[in-house]
């Protein structure tokens, strides 16, 4: 069991040695030397490669995420200036029985990275990106998706698998799963990894693969951050495009654009499939617009218009098409995003709501949440999404699914007015009410959103992989200190 009182005056003796002794950006050794007496209660403290912050504008950056709801401050953040920094200290931890949170780009809603008391772990300065090879790179845990793409398309190369949002990092989707257009071909980005390199809850740094230690490696993708901290990922690359041919087609009918998106999925026809729901004049949202991809040439044959468009039933006359160069299509937020940032609406709350609903019901659930939505309550800035996966495509244990050969993702990327916590209050609740509508229908929960979980839901929403999940924490996280925020343990 743990002992809150005595771990937070540990770390309290921890921050105050720093702050004393004082540790110089990249010395690689205490600045100054160690106090003659005095010293026994923090001598253990590791040397380090890198920093270990302690200043107020450091922790109160670590307590915020992009969410903007959960502010839990830590009492201290670790910028590594090595995997070895990661190593030391969360040893140090173990030892001291002091909660940790590894922190990527912290896009994150609900507190998720964030730990009261404990210590941060910035992964970003561990983003080194290694040889690009014919089919394979190995980057670090901090490394950007954008990063990432931009060095392998040197070489005529791309991930096979992205989030619509580039600037995240590679350690923080592949925790959680990492799903977007290409999912329904490919699986979720935790599919699509050969090899992680991690450090346990116990220290010890370890490299796990599906042919080694598979059990770590099954814990840690999608894993939420309960067993070790990513510090490196090895990712399969294939063949680019120099371009692609974007379709944007439009629905008047929820359920036609449903059956339209799941027939596309079935035959494989594009490369990405996803879909938007937009309010129309009257602010209901029945505006559905159906977004797909098809690669061209090295990766695929030239698009054929006509070929790709056959059979669907989307409004005639109304269609869009382009053909845009490969990473503007993957990047094609960045110019939305500098705008909500010049405008300030990136800083406001973001209560998300993310679910995965099983085909055989997703209209009808859908349609439900729809209805129940007003632009006031998705926001100036939100966005809502609808697309179907594979599921046979999608392998990762911990990435819980429905058991439905094509699950659906609804996702209500809201935003909410600052300085309205009744308003964000009201929003999490229907959250809640959602999660659970969807949940006795046999959907899940795609947990980067803003839903309030207690013990008993994660043991629903892991159901049969449960009982596994709580033995490798057992095995690889003995003292119970790893990513608090989410709730889990």
């Amino acid at each position: 069991m743990r002992e809150p009182t005595r771990r937070t005056a540990l770390f309290g003796t921890l921050a105050t040695a720093v702050a004393v002794v004082g540790f110089a950006p990249g010395a690689g050794a205490w600045a100054t030397e160690r106090p003659a007496s005095g010293s026994s209660d923090f001598e253990d403290i590791p040397e380090l490669d890198g920093t270990l912050l302690t200043d107020g504008s450091s922790r109160d950056e670590a307590a915020e995420d992009f969410g903007h709801i959960v502010h839990h401050r830590p009492a201290a953040v670790l910028r590594p200036g090595s995997v070895r920094d990661v190593v030391r200290m969360t040893r140090f931890c173990r030892r001291h029985r002091i909660p940790v949170a590894p922190r990527g780009e912290g896009h994150m809603t609900f507190g998720q990275a964030q730990v009261k008391g404990g210590l941060v772990i910035l992964t970003g300065p561990l983003n080194d990106i290694g040889e690009v090879r014919n089919d394979r790179v190995t980057v670090g845990a901090g490394a950007r998706w954008s990063e990432v793409t931009k060095a392998t398309l040197r070489h005529g190369l791309t991930p096979p698998v992205f989030t619509d949002y580039l600037e995240l990092s590679v350690g923080g989707t592949l925790s959680v799963g990492g799903l977007g257009g290409q999912t329904q071909r490919d699986g979720a980005q935790t599919d699509n990894v050969t090899e992680l390199q991690v450090v346990t809850g116990a220290g010890e740094l370890v490299r796990c693969s599906a042919r080694r230690n598979r059990e770590l490696f099954d814990a840690v993708r999608a894993g939420l951050g309960q067993c070790a901290v990513i510090v490196g990922a090895t990712i399969p690359l294939r063949r680019a495009p120099k371009t692609v041919r974007h379709y944007e087609l439009p629905y008047t009918d929820l359920s036609v654009f449903m059956e339209d998106q799941k027939r596309l999925v079935e035959e494989g026809r594009f490369d990405y499939v996803e879909g938007l729901v937009l309010p129309d004049d009257s602010g209901a949202f029945r505006v559905h617009v159906l977004e797909a991809v098809a690669y061209g040439p090295p990766a695929g044959p030239e698009p054929d218009d006509a070929e790709l468009l056959a059979g669907l039933r989307f409004v005639p006359g109304q269609e869009n098409a382009e053909t845009l160069d490969y990473y503007t299509f993957l990047d094609r937020l960045a110019p939305s995003v500098a705008e909500q940032k010049e405008q300030g609406l990136w800083d406001d709350p973001h209560p998300w709501l993310n679910l995965l609903l099983p085909s055989s019901s997703a209209s009808s659930l859908a349609s439900g949440i729809l209805d129940d939505l007003s632009p006031e309550d998705v926001g100036p800035s939100g966005v809502v999404l609808l697309y179907p996966m594979r599921r046979r495509a999608l392998e990762t244990p911990l990435l819980r699914m429905p058991d439905d050969p094509a699950p659906y993702l609804l996702a209500v990327l809201r935003t909410a007015p600052p300085d309205e916590p009744a308003t964000v209050k009201r929003l999490l609740a229907a959250n809640r009410s959602a999660y659970e509508r969807v949940r006795d229908a046999g959907g899940t929960h795609y947990p980067v959103g803003s839903v309030p979980f207690r013990r008993a839901d994660w043991q629903t929403h892991f159901g049969p992989v449960w009982p596994a999940l709580v033995e490798a924490r057992r095995r690889y996280d003995p003292a119970d200190i790893l990513t608090p925020g989410q709730g889990i343990f």
